[in-house]
């Protein structure tokens, strides 16, 4: 049985609220941090939104990204498949214009086809051959995504394998696939920045919020692999694990 207090108080306090794509709570506090990318999603996005007649951001969570990305084009829609944070992105997000959309099926996405110019989509699934249709010829995808090594280090101390359904899944898959349905790609880069978890208390808000990480996450069942990494972070000050992440611009072919 563990007994250290400091480690039970910690776990055991993590009822902050989490809404919409919102990390505030371990990030804004420092509790929480990662290495820079040598890209930025963000700055690109701005760019091409603002040179958009009709776009889409696909996964917008609940919004807080895309409402940085004012002046929007003339039509701007954004899906979530997350069933909780639809209303909060609508809530957000249409008072701005933007037609919010739930969504269940990567393979089926409600729009016409060639409806599109641009299509944003970070950190979200998608369908390659979906994608291309919903797109307009020359139009451009842009996506920042989450590689199938991300953060495995926290699976491996807790004592759980990682995700089959996504451990493949990395830059040089995702280009096969929208090479394969009509893409040029434009960009494209692949890296592992470190993430970095100051107490035990910032990595069990974490694993909550990100529920596929280590998928029927809870604070019971994983007391042992939690009170592992929390010995690493007293004896290190901290816990590090590598993210994967790849970014690709790519453009319909005519």
């Amino acid at each position: 049985m563990i007994t250290d207090q400091q480690f039970l108080n910690a776990v055991n306090n993590t009822n902050v609220d989490f809404t919409g794509w919102d990390f505030s709570a371990i990030t804004h506090t420092g509790r929480m941090d990662s290495n820079m990318l040598s890209w930025s999603y963000g700055s690109e996005a701005c760019h091409l939104i603002q040179n958009s007649n009709v776009a889409l951001d696909m996964g917008t969570g609940g919004g807080e990204f895309l409402s940085l990305l004012q002046p929007f084009p003339h039509v701007m829609y954004a899906t979530e498949g997350y069933k909780p944070n639809v209303p909060i992105a609508k809530k957000r997000l249409e008072p701005l214009g933007v037609t919010v959309v739930g969504r269940t099926e990567d393979a089926n996405l409600p729009f016409k086809d060639r409806t599109f110019d641009l299509i944003l989509n970070q950190h979200e699934s998608f369908c390659a051959s979906e994608v291309r249709r919903i797109l307009s010829k020359e139009g451009t995808f842009f996506t920042q995504q989450v590689g199938g090594f991300d953060c495995s280090r926290i699976n491996e101390c807790i004592g759980v394998p990682l995700n089959k359904e996504f451990s493949n899944w990395n830059l040089k898959k995702a280009i096969e696939e929208l090479e394969q349905n009509s893409f040029n790609i434009i960009f494209c880069k692949e890296e592992f920045p470190v993430q970095r978890f100051y107490d035990i208390g910032a990595l069990v808000f974490y694993l909550k919020a990100i529920p596929w990480q280590v998928p029927n996450f809870d604070i019971k069942t994983h007391i042992g692999g939690l009170y592992n990494i929390h010995q690493i972070i007293e004896s290190q000050g901290f816990f590090d694990a590598k993210q994967h992440r790849f970014i690709i611009k790519a453009e319909a072919k005519k």
